[in-house]
């Protein structure tokens, strides 16, 4: 399991704007192309105009895989002329969980394999 993690600044007061577009549009393209969302947060201390959300996937190529169908999707394209000029930047990463990160089900059933990474 990896996790994309994406930080997005946003032009400052165009934050209540783009949570607005990404969830009306956005977000039902990505869910209809397999993605799924863990969580995403707004930041209320330190960088302001800043949006993190993560995303899980079973791989890399499950990553690109259910991108590439997001992308070839028109409706995705539409999303992306809605928020042309709203983010000044992005950032993101993808991480894996640390062992002992993962719920004790997960790790049992990972047995000793996992614990030699």
């Amino acid at each position: 399991m990896i996790a994309d993690v994406r930080t997005y600044t946003l032009f400052p007061r165009k934050l209540p704007q783009y949570l607005d577009l990404f969830e009306k549009h956005a977000l039902p393209v990505m869910r209809a192309h397999g993605m799924q969302l863990d969580r995403y947060f707004v930041a209320k201390i330190g960088p302001l105009n800043q949006v993190v959300h993560i995303w899980n996937y079973e791989s890399l190529a499950d990553l690109e895989a259910k991108r590439n169908a997001r992308d070839a999707d028109p409706k995705w394209a539409e999303y992306l002329a809605m928020t042309d000029g709203l983010v000044l930047a992005q950032e993101n990463k993808i991480m894996e969980d640390a062992r002992f990160s993962l719920p004790d089900d997960v790790i049992r059933a990972r047995g000793d394999a996992s614990r030699s990474r």
